[in-house]
């Protein structure tokens, strides 16, 4: 798949078949979020695999907008960590690429994922904490539940040229 095709026909899906997805796979999206770019290439990031169906199944209770969840085979938790970088208040931009490198990654390899976001709401960030055991330094960023899709892929149009400027507002 070429890039331009993959990012005009990336949607957020929320409908999943009830198919595994593979290890393989989900090592090449992790892969291709760690290749993103990071301020100073610092990496601030720790990528967590969610696929034990009771953990998968406690994501809504505090998840208000993650019970697409309920369906997918597995999951990713982004999580951030600023400790002892030397761009500390960067991490959210790095998270932020990794995040958008995964979900194009596995929509160049016909998986559906949406980005169900977690940080700065601190009840999320609260629930991930508790359920998954993460460290109190340790930021939980964004949730990429991911499974094959039930639909087809469709592009949008969503260029608007009101919205470009140039050499001046």
């Amino acid at each position: 798949m070429e890039l331009l095709e993959a990012i005009k026909t990336r949607r957020s899906i929320r409908k999943f078949q009830d198919r595994p997805v593979s290890e393989e796979h989900i090592m090449a999206i992790i892969e291709a979020a760690m290749l993103a770019p990071s301020a100073g290439n610092q990496q601030p990031w720790h990528f967590i695999i969610i696929s034990d169906r009771a953990k998968l199944d406690a994501i809504p209770s505090f998840h208000p907008y993650s019970k697409m969840v309920l369906h997918a085979s597995v999951a990713i938790l982004i999580c951030g960590d600023p400790t002892g970088k030397p761009w500390p208040d960067f991490w959210v931009q790095d998270c932020s690429a990794a995040t958008q490198n995964a979900l194009l990654a596995a929509r160049d390899l016909g998986l559906g994922t949406v980005w169900a976001g977690v940080y700065p709401a601190v009840d999320r960030m609260a629930g991930f904490r508790n359920l998954l055991a993460i460290p109190d330094h340790i930021v939980p960023f964004a949730l990429i539940p991911v499974g094959w899709p039930t639909g087809a892929f469709q592009s949008v149009d969503r260029f608007k040229p009101e919205l470009i400027h140039r050499d001046t507002w």
